[in-house]
């Protein structure tokens, strides 16, 4: 007898995952795919795009920063291409397009940001005049206001490329030491390259960093509910409380905007969530930095309302006037 059901059944093809074509984006989305299989009992396959985010050698503010990793791979699943999609959570646009759903975000990896350097120079090691390079301009104004705070004398240089091309800079001598996503450097087994981890209260990830997003059709209710099984609560809340203040801010992925959304216990209790949010001009020389605690949200409304909260008071105090882009 022939399973028709969306999801069972060895008649039924393979499920089909979009992803980039990256070695990261491959490397997560095989870690998905090997989860969906778990859970399903259905093949999946992975189907490769490329988003304009990877074809364009411009710096991410030049041409937008917000969704240009993502849009063609949502239009993917709007047309059937692909039957479900992994995302990096930090490059997803705040905004959910009609017709698709945030099916999970599975359990977050490590979200700080990791130090690549010559000779396993940690960030405080680095020598005067040290040429930093990095992507992000979060990563330039968090690392110029410690340099500033702490006598330390840099250069940050805006670079792009894939992480063999940015640790590429380092190893030809071009660069003294570049700044990656240690979740990146963990999924791709290069966590043995990384010369320090740069702690949160140096540098704020960005929203979302650190987790994967897992997006399908809305109308694919079955698929939707299947994946939802690799949600994992917690890192859910927590991101929802980030990406709710990046969005009340404005702020398109690629400006200079951090948060960190955590846990905090009383003994052996855990009661409350902290929301830390930094935004800043590039060159270091104006931050506005902000925390608040609230109970540990019960829903996905709770979350996003204290992530605008925060975003309220860091606005009055100065926010919008250190963010170059504005979200789309």
């Amino acid at each position: 007898m022939t399973d028709n059901s969306p999801l069972g059944g060895e008649t039924k093809p393979p499920l089909r995952l979009g992803t980039r074509r990256s070695k990261l984006a491959m490397a997560q989305s095989g870690m998905v795919a090997d989860a969906v299989r778990e859970v399903t009992g259905r093949a999946v396959e992975l189907v490769e795009i490329t988003t304009y985010g990877d074809i364009s050698r411009e710096h991410l503010a030049q041409i937008g920063g917000t969704g240009v990793f993502v849009a063609t791979l949502r239009e993917a699943l709007l047309s059937g291409e692909v039957d479900f999609a992994v995302h990096s959570l930090k490059d997803l646009p705040t905004t959910q397009p009609e017709g698709l759903v945030l099916a999970a975000v599975p359990e977050r990896e490590d979200p700080r940001d990791a130090l690549v350097a010559r000779d396993g120079l940690s960030f405080e090691e680095l020598p005067p005049g040290a040429r930093i390079g990095t992507g992000s301009p979060r990563r330039m104004a968090q690392l110029n206001a410690y340099a500033r705070s702490h006598g330390l004398e840099i250069e940050t240089v805006a670079i792009r490329g894939n992480v063999d091309t940015r640790i590429g800079f380092v190893r030809s001598g071009e660069l003294d030491a570049v700044v990656l996503a240690a979740a990146g450097l963990s999924r791709l087994g290069r966590t043995d390259e990384v010369t320090g981890f740069l702690p949160v209260d140096t540098v704020l990830p960005a929203p979302g960093q650190g987790a994967l997003a897992i997006e399908c059709a809305e109308s694919s209710t079955d698929l939707a509910a299947a994946l939802a099984e690799l949600d994992d609560p917690y890192t859910r809340v927590a991101v929802t409380a980030e990406r709710a203040l990046l969005n009340a801010l404005e702020a398109g992925c690629s400006a200079p905007v951090g948060a960190l959304a955590d846990l905090l216990a009383d003994g052996q209790v855990v009661n409350e969530l902290r929301l830390r949010g930094v935004v800043g001009s590039t060159d270091g020389t104006s931050l506005v930095q902000l925390s608040i605690t609230g109970p540990v949200p019960t829903s996905h409304d709770d979350a996003a309302a204290l992530g605008r909260e925060l975003a309220t008071e860091m606005l009055a105090k100065g926010a919008a006037g250190l963010m170059g882009e504005r979200a789309l």
